[in-house]
């Protein structure tokens, strides 16, 4: 009993020590945080939750939304164009993604050279980052592989007759992978820092050994880089997966030619906003989330096998 009074005694202590104007300061901070918070509950919070009751609802837009349970999930999965967004999705993200972070460490690997100019360089280069998810860019990257865009006219200097690639099916989703390969700028100046935070002297003793640029490259500058690849894994990943605005303004806002740039993001806005189908839209908003969500605890589980910390 006197242990607990004594404590009792050095808290009242303490407490009487803070000043007014210390203890003023919460309130102060509550006060500016207060915007955030409120954005927090109506902007995510309170949409997060309406989608994820109306998931559970069938709801157009238009009258009172009515309880349906797990339909709009088993829904899903027969829904032939639902599998093959998922499908289109999954090979964009798997096959672009990769493709974005190699010309990304490439370019970052040569601006490391110490070349003049290279604040202007990097700024350049970022500007893909900037500029690729507009919808000004899309329409440009739409004109550039049309019929008589700018490929086409570049192969007939070369004797080679072009196409519409945006207008085939079997190219059209690789004009919207070489967008996203183009837009490396962000994961490149992150790339870009983490080299300069490798120590030179670990190059110095493996030339001293003999060890070429290659054998460099592969023992100690791919091993410490890493966290900054795996960071730079996640992110785009997460992107990629969301990536909507590109889809719909080269694909004309339908997935075209044949669904194959019909990514989930574009059925998605077309079942929501389209046909109405918002309950359906909701449930594959959520859906998504799960799959954004799976693939990551996959990564960081992953990451222990082949991500090394220096520490």
């Amino acid at each position: 009993m006197s242990v607990i009074q004594e404590l009792s005694r050095d808290r009242r202590s303490r407490d009487q020590g803070v000043s007014p104007r210390r203890k003023g300061d919460g309130r102060w901070a509550l006060f500016f945080l207060a915007p955030w918070f409120v954005g927090l509950v109506l902007i995510t919070a309170g949409p997060m939750g309406a989608s994820l009751y109306l998931s559970f609802t069938d709801y157009d837009l238009l009258s009172a939304p009515q309880w349906v349970g797990f339909e709009n999930f088993t829904r899903m999965f027969e829904d032939p164009r639902f599998l093959g967004s998922l499908g289109v999705t999954f090979t964009y993200v798997f096959v672009s993604v990769p493709l974005q972070l190699a010309a990304a460490l490439g370019l970052a690997l040569l601006l490391d050279k110490g070349m003049r100019g290279l604040a202007l360089y990097r700024s350049v280069y970022y500007l893909p980052s900037l500029l690729g998810g507009s919808v000004a860019i899309a329409i440009l990257w739409r004109q550039i592989f049309g019929a008589d865009g700018l490929v086409n006219q570049v192969l007939a200097l070369f004797g080679v007759q072009g196409q519409g690639w945006v207008s085939h099916p079997d190219y059209a989703l690789g004009t919207l992978m070489a967008l996203n390969v183009w837009t490396f700028g962000a994961p490149m100046v992150i790339f870009l820092a983490g080299l300069r935070q490798i120590p030179r002297m670990y190059y110095e003793a493996a030339a001293i050994d003999g060890a070429g640029r290659w054998r460099q490259f592969r023992s100690i500058t791919l091993p410490l880089l890493t966290p900054i690849v795996f960071f730079n894994l996640v992110l785009q990943l997460i992107e990629a997966f969301q990536s909507f605005t590109r889809a719909f303004v080269v694909s004309g806002g339908n997935g075209g030619p044949s669904d194959s740039t019909l990514l989930y993001t574009l059925y998605l806005y077309l079942k929501g906003f389209g046909s109405l189908d918002m309950g359906y839209a909701s449930a594959m908003a959520w859906f998504l989330l799960l799959i954004i969500g799976g693939m990551t605890v996959v990564n960081f589980l992953a990451s222990k096998y082949w991500v090394f910390y220096d520490d």
